[in-house]
């Protein structure tokens, strides 16, 4: 058994070539091989937001506060609020984030491939 004991791991700053606006990603857990499985507590400051990417093994997200928004590509931007469950399947492209006025968090779970959880793509534009 292993216990992570909350304020044990420290808080990063979501790094600027994959986020737009202000992020604080928090661990939570990272299984140990043979799992695979990760996961995070993100907030996102009002407007900020993930580049757009895809997870080779999909990604769930639970959000836990305030007001959000996720799209896949080519998809239509849906609204996602605290007790919403998202699943982006293998592979589809997609990003999320706080809506424009106010913050979000969420709880995203994924899984590596071949140790690898995500790949990064370009950035989500203001127009998009």
């Amino acid at each position: 058994m292993d216990i992570k004991r909350s304020g044990s791991q420290p808080s990063r700053k979501g790094p600027t070539e994959y986020f737009t606006g202000t992020v604080r990603i928090d661990p939570l857990f990272e299984a140990a091989d043979p799992a695979r499985v990760a996961g995070a507590s993100v907030t996102f400051e009002p407007g900020a937001r993930t580049a757009w990417h895809i997870h080779p093994l999909g990604q769930t997200l639970i959000v836990t506060a305030g007001s959000g928004l996720a799209q896949r590509w080519g998809g239509p931007i849906e609204e996602i609020r605290p007790g919403d469950v998202i699943w982006f399947p293998p592979g589809e492209k997609h990003w999320h984030g706080a809506a424009r006025t106010t913050t979000m968090t969420h709880i995203a779970i994924q899984e590596r491939l071949d140790g690898k959880a995500v790949d990064w793509m370009e950035k989500v534009s203001d127009e998009q």
